[in-house]
């Protein structure tokens, strides 16, 4: 699967992506991490990238042309037809486990990182394809939703996690949280590991495990049982 990125901040995306579960998957060339620097495509002899907005109003506005050029840029040289392109913005749906795994079934995926007062409104109206938020709160740019979801989508790629019947269990993956985890040692400062779990009866290991899905999402997340 192949992620491309239109950000001010090219180095910010790959740095932050080259690690960890992400990074192992880039070297073993299960996706691909491609950061286009919109500052490139600027007309402008200092690389100006936004300007005031018209009507007036305070901070600055991302300009279409250097955006609409990033995007025209690495669709042709990519061969990419008619791709879902993700605008990273409060105003936007918020994200979640269902939205992965519906932009996991994409070989491509574009996301547009905006910055400073937000973006010249036709250029989105142009390419964008997705409106998407990572929560209630505004960042400085869509660089960090933006890794957020590459993160989460590329987690649902086969072959990204070593065991496969992870991405089916965990938190989210049935509007339910992901139940205590345990590891050795079998008692820690005197709180020892649950005897179900040392059993080695897996009907009876399912069962503890559900339960306790079931009563730790009751108790943080009960507006996910309505789900």
């Amino acid at each position: 699967m192949n992620f491309h990125v239109l950000t001010l901040f090219p180095d910010m995306i790959i740095n932050g992506l080259n690690e960890s579960i992400t990074g192992r998957a880039i070297k073993n060339g299960i996706i691909s991490v491609n950061a286009v620097d919109i500052r490139e495509y600027s007309q402008n002899k200092h690389k100006k990238v936004d300007d005031y907005p018209y009507g007036g109003g305070a901070g600055m506005v991302m300009q279409a042309q250097p955006i609409y050029d990033a995007y025209a840029d690495l669709t042709k040289k990519n061969g990419i037809v008619n791709p879902r392109v993700i605008y990273v913005t409060p105003q936007g749906h918020t994200f979640n486990q269902g939205m992965a795994k519906e932009f996991a079934k994409e070989d491509n995926l574009i996301f547009l990182c905006g910055h400073y007062e937000g973006v010249d409104e036709r250029v989105l109206e142009e390419i964008v394809t997705d409106y998407v938020s990572i929560g209630d709160y505004v960042l400085t740019g869509g660089e960090l939703p933006a890794m957020v979801m590459i993160d989460t989508i590329s987690r649902l790629v086969k072959g990204v996690l070593n065991n496969e019947e992870s991405a089916q269990t965990e938190t989210f993956s049935n509007n339910l949280l992901e139940y205590p985890q345990y590891t050795r040692p079998e008692e820690f400062r005197g709180k020892k590991v649950p005897e179900v779990l040392l059993s080695g009866h897996h009907g009876n290991i399912e069962k503890w495990r559900l339960e306790k899905s079931l009563e730790r999402t009751r108790k943080y997340r009960p507006d996910l049982l309505e789900k």
